[in-house]
């Protein structure tokens, strides 16, 4: 959570889990230690667990999640890099030889610059320090900025973006990175969020290490609350959600039966609209009638399309190219529908809803029938 920003405000039954003493009483069994996010566990006894019954059929079910990971497999995945260097290997590597490795393997789903584009986030949107003052902004009119939230303004700590890029980057073909390149992407992101490491500014001829990444200070790293660093960190955020205040929650009184339904008075006046439609002006439209579906496909050209929303991936390698019949052999196996599904609202293999373009769903379709007819 995030001091600068709004409150997470609870309903009645989220606070009633979350917020320690709301259950009176658990025929004498005391309650274990309270968990990390406020709420409070009770062991099984009688058949209960707090108030509650439990199904004591399934209760000692165990379930096969498979084998135990070799110690090299553990430690292949066992990858983190924490904001205190832990976990972050020597290396080094400059902010112009981020940028030919930016565009190479990451502009085509972030942005030339990290503008972002195709579905995917930008990585700034200019000076990090400037932009961290906008995260106080508020949209109380139509027309008011509200925050940015990018790296360079929203991020608490370097560490992550450093792990992220060497584990989930680039898409789909993670891990592939060396640490000189991983280094040298943070330094170009470090670049065009405009932002200095120990008072110098990364210019294009920055190079940095391991040694200049620890002195990184992010705008936002006191912004964040609870403390969630050092070794009391847990302990922090165990203490933070204990008190309901503090994320706008509301303490039901000790010894009240568990409620389960209407617990909290109403706190929201809700106001209906009384204007008539003819106040406007001008007048809104009473028509109920839907747009009329788009006719032929004589003047869509599905080639130029293809190339302005889809070759960023289909033509650089992230994703099967137009003619690459052994990819979509595969693909194609799964019947058109499916590809035009997939297409149309986007895959969990990261492939954006129509690319992250605004094109209609019958307009993606001759897109797809374009790449196909290429690629029988």
């Amino acid at each position: 959570m995030i001091k600068i920003t709004n409150k997470l405000f609870l309903s009645a039954a989220a606070a009633a889990i979350v917020v320690a003493g709301f259950i009176g009483c658990n025929e004498g069994v005391a309650p274990t230690k309270q968990e990390i996010d406020g709420g409070i566990s009770y062991p099984v006894a009688n058949g209960k667990t707090g108030p509650y019954y439990v199904n004591t059929q399934v209760e000692n079910y165990s379930i096969n999640n498979g084998r135990t990971p070799t110690k090299d497999e553990y430690n292949a995945w066992n990858t983190d890099v924490m904001s205190d260097g832990t976990g972050l290997p020597e290396g080094q590597g400059s902010v112009s030889e981020g940028e030919e490795v930016y565009e190479e393997k990451c502009v085509m789903c972030h942005g030339d610059f990290g503008s972002g584009g195709g579905g995917y986030p930008a990585l700034s949107k200019g000076n990090a320090e400037e932009m961290h003052k906008t995260l106080t902004y508020q949209r109380l009119t139509p027309d008011a900025d509200g925050p940015k939230r990018f790296f360079g303004s929203f991020w608490a700590t370097p560490s992550t973006l450093w792990w992220y890029i060497k584990d989930g980057m680039p898409h789909p073909a993670t891990g592939t990175l060396t640490d000189d390149e991983v280094y040298a992407l943070v330094a170009y992101t470090l670049n065009i969020n405009e932002m200095q490491i120990d008072g110098e500014d990364v210019d294009d001829e920055y190079v940095l290490d391991r040694e200049k990444f620890l002195k990184i200070k992010m705008p936002a790293k006191d912004d964040y609350v609870p403390n969630i660093d050092g070794p009391n960190g847990v302990e922090n955020v165990r203490k933070y959600y204990s008190n309901p205040a503090n994320f706008g929650a509301i303490r039901l009184k000790k010894g009240e039966e568990p409620c389960m339904k209407d617990c909290q008075e109403p706190t929201a006046k809700v106001a209906g609209i009384t204007v008539g439609i003819s106040e406007f002006y001008p007048p809104l439209s009473a028509a109920r009638d839907l747009p009329q579906e788009e006719e032929g496909s004589a003047s869509f050209d599905a080639k130029a399309a293809y190339a302005e929303s889809c070759a960023m991936c289909h033509d650089t390698g992230a994703a099967p190219a137009p003619g690459d019949k052994a990819a979509w052999e595969g693909i194609l196996a799964q019947g058109m529908d499916t590809v035009y599904n997939n297409a149309i609202h986007g895959t969990d293999a990261g492939m954006p809803a129509k690319g992250g373009s605004s094109l209609s769903d019958k307009q993606v379709k001759l897109i797809v029938d374009y790449i196909v007819n290429q690629s029988k």
